[in-house]
């Protein structure tokens, strides 16, 4: 048997898809068992957060399990299997486990180094136990990821390389403020009450917000959690549980709401966004024009635009024609913009050869002779720095500055809770996944990173000689067994020979046969371990059996046994 996991996250999909196939909790539940009933898999774990869907299984064959762990994800994501599939990613036995190792320390997170992730690996354990759907191999998998998860954060500086999901959304809503100073005073909306609102919550009271109150729809969870935040030691905050129904009510008291549902439709629309910032300014909600939008470029004039009569004709003209902007002359400045040194000077030559002089001018534009002047003094910046940048820029319109806002809203949910649209009106700042997405493609790595990177590395190695020991470990059982039967049935036919032998001298005698037995299959057994903890070690445990003749049943029984004691193992 061996690890597969197949899985798709941030890195790999895009937000919206990673939105259409997340999962429900009982879709969750689902997938584990039929994942297990499927032919290839053995053993199946899955890690879903709102950023990744991760399938890990114990195969017997990897093509047949690539297929049907793939099938699965896209049944019960219900995203078609042809449009899932670009978007997957496949890792195999010591590659799956490097991908796990590098997730439990913080390497393949939105945010580097955010520990949350954490939890959620020990969440998936938890359930996967629960199932009884993880065996040997995937419980000393999830263990060990937790493990190296806990020594990276211990023994580097990863933390300082990115910070919770949460926090680095209030960040990004701070825009580049101290969250501390920009949270202080202001009133919060959490809604939701699981891990991550919960997390929120604790982060926002942290911060010195005000007063938070908490929405959810099992209100005992949302009164729960005020009460927690209530008698924390270390804040100040005022907390309250409200219904789910009172959102839009207490929307408009918010400054700050955040979001994490496990609901499937939205929870937030613009319309009740937009019906919030109008009853807080008295005035309806603008929607703002995007910054792309906004920028445009002004338009070339026209003279500069009007290509030259016959030029585009010429057949000795050197510039490569279907490259120029449409409408620039082929003997302007930006016709030769990029150009190599030797490539341009061919054209100034062109040029300065008057093979278009007999096209009509308009008034004020420079005659062939300009052209090949300016080429000329261009071929010689071109001769010294390699190659003429574009000097033609138009100015971009200078952008209409938004509102400040008066609501802030982080969506953390996978689908969003929030819609999309609210972005586009003024008066309001959205962070969602896909935002921070954004944002964190350009934040600062920790040199700490490459520690943590050797540590995965380092255990990877430490995780695989492990598991190639314990796989011949059936086959040392049950050799040890044999013997063990050997040495009985000669004690036995031994007391039918002398049957006035005394239970003193039958101990010793017997006492004797199994340390002799014991010492000749010491080394041995102790030897193969370690060389079947190698890389390539695998065939030893087949050679003990044929060297033996051990029972093949005898092994596999062994083995199922120690897998059956795993599934059955409780939560960790």
């Amino acid at each position: 048997m061996s690890l597969l996991v197949v899985g798709l996250s941030h890195r790999s999909a895009p937000v919206s898809v990673l939105e259409r196939a997340s999962l429900h909790v009982d879709a969750q539940l689902k997938l584990l068992q039929d994942t297990v009933a499927a032919e290839p898999a053995a053993e199946a774990a899955l890690l879903a957060t709102c950023n990744r869907i991760e399938l890990y299984a114990d195969v017997d064959k990897f093509h047949a399990g690539v297929a049907e762990l793939s099938t699965l994800l896209a049944q019960h994501s219900g995203v078609g299997l042809d449009e899932l599939t670009p978007y997957l990613y496949v890792h195999y036995e010591d590659r799956a486990v490097h991908h796990l190792f590098s997730v439990a320390c913080g390497l393949d997170s939105m945010v580097v180094g955010e520990g949350q992730i954490l939890g959620q690996i020990k969440d998936s354990l938890a359930r996967a136990q629960d199932l009884h759907t993880a065996g040997r191999l995937l419980n000393d998998l999830f263990q060990q990821a937790l493990r190296v998860g806990k020594r990276a954060h211990s023994e580097t500086g990863i933390d300082r390389a990115g910070q919770s999901l949460v926090t680095f959304g209030l960040e990004q809503l701070a825009a580049g403020a101290d969250v501390q100073t920009w949270a202080r005073g202001k009133k919060a909306l959490v809604i939701g009450a699981g891990s991550m609102s919960s997390l929120a919550a604790a982060t926002l009271a942290r911060a010195g917000i005000a007063e938070i109150v908490v929405a959810n729809r099992t209100f005992e969870r949302a009164e729960r959690l005020a009460e927690i935040l209530s008698e924390g030691d270390d804040t100040d905050v005022l907390a309250r549980a409200v219904p789910m129904n009172t959102v839009p009510a207490e929307l408009t008291r918010a400054d700050v709401a955040v979001s994490c549902t496990g609901a499937t439709g939205l929870v937030l629309t613009a319309d009740a966004v937009a019906a919030t910032v109008e009853g807080r300014t008295g005035a309806p909600a603008a929607v703002a024009v995007p910054a792309s939008d906004e920028a445009r470029p002004t338009a070339v004039p026209e003279s500069a635009e009007t290509p030259l009569p016959g030029a585009a004709a010429d057949e000795n003209c050197p510039l490569d024609l279907s490259s120029v902007p449409t409408g620039f002359s082929v003997m302007g400045e930006a016709a030769v913009a990029g150009m190599d040194a030797a490539t341009l000077e061919q054209h100034g030559a062109w040029a300065a050869g008057g093979a278009v002089v007999d096209r009509p001018r308009e008034a004020g534009r420079p005659g062939a002779g300009a052209d090949a002047e300016l080429i000329t003094a261009l071929a010689a910046t071109a001769a010294s720095v390699g190659r003429i940048p574009e000097r033609r820029r138009p100015e971009p319109v200078a952008e209409v500055p938004r509102p400040q806002p008066v609501l802030f809203l982080l969506d953390l949910a996978m689908p969003r809770d929030i819609d999309a649209a609210v972005h586009r009106l003024a008066g309001v700042r959205l962070v969602d996944i896909e935002s921070l997405a954004e944002a964190s493609a350009d934040a600062p790595m920790a040199s700490d990173v490459d520690m943590v990177r050797r540590i995965v590395g380092d255990e990877v190695a430490a995780f695989g000689a492990a598991q190639r020991a314990a796989h011949i470990t059936p086959t040392v059982v049950a050799l040890r067994s044999m013997a063990a039967d050997v040495v009985a049935g000669e004690i036995a036919r031994l007391e039918g020979r002398l049957p006035g032998l005394d239970d003193k001298h039958r101990a010793e005698i017997t006492q004797t046969v199994k340390r002799v037995v014991d010492k000749l299959l010491h080394a041995p057994t102790v030897r193969v371990k370690q060389l079947a903890a190698e890389p390539g070690g695998a065939g030893y445990a087949d050679a003990l059996r044929t060297l033996f003749d051990l029972d093949q049943e005898t092994v596999a029984s062994v083995s199922r046994t120690e897998n059956s004691t795993e599934k059955n193992r409780g939560p960790a």
